[in-house]
């Protein structure tokens, strides 16, 4: 098993050179699109060209919305750059929260019975906390809660969200009920760990 995780770190370092790269790669080509966007280059030069052809294309999708956000279409490499270098980094967290997980399962299962307890508790209250995160997120950034890949956070949290709102009020427009909830669950997290140790 020790040896699959080496194989997997060797392979987490090799997709971060290889996003470090690619994120590098993005940076000239959407700079480049941009000086011809904003005409600081020849519009009908070799790069323009190069740029309509190739690179316009892939930003299209991104640029719709940035229009429809009410922003400039010339901004549009730079926010699809902004999302390559996000979803890589969300992909290499994501893949090193896999790796986390593993490891913590292989040390458990060799400890009996109380490692599994340990381990069912932190999957449970991680995944708890990670709800609340992605369902935070969410409302910041004003994407529907009935989305499918938000809508499975709504029954996670709000059996712990809605006696807190009762409770605390909001400071302003903020709502500081999932942050005291963030911050419950840690405590019930060390409370069940205290118990089966």
């Amino acid at each position: 098993m020790y040896t699959a995780l080496t194989i997997f770190d060797s392979a987490l370092a090799a997709l971060r050179l290889v996003l470090f790269v690619l994120a590098a790669v993005a940076f000239v080509v959407f700079a480049l699109d941009w000086l011809v966007r904003t005409r600081r280059v020849n519009p009908f030069g070799s790069i323009a060209k190069f740029c309509r052809r190739m690179v316009d294309p892939l930003i299209m999708p991104v640029e719709r919305r940035v229009v429809r956000a009410g922003g400039l279409p010339t901004s549009a490499p730079w926010w699809t750059l902004v999302t390559i270098v996000i979803g890589g980094i969300l992909l290499i967290l994501g893949l090193q929260f896999v790796r986390d997980m593993l490891l913590s399962a292989m040390l458990s299962t060799r400890s009996g019975s109380r490692g599994l307890y340990h381990l069912l508790v932190s999957w449970t209250i991680g995944i708890l906390q990670l709800a609340l995160i992605i369902r935070v997120l969410a409302s910041w950034l004003r994407i529907s809660e009935y989305k499918p890949w938000i809508r499975w956070t709504v029954p996670l949290t709000e059996w712990l969200l809605r006696p807190l709102r009762s409770i605390i009020p909001p400071f302003g427009m903020m709502d500081v009920s999932p942050i005291v909830a963030y911050f419950l669950l840690m405590l019930l997290g060390s409370v069940l760990h205290s118990i089966g140790a």
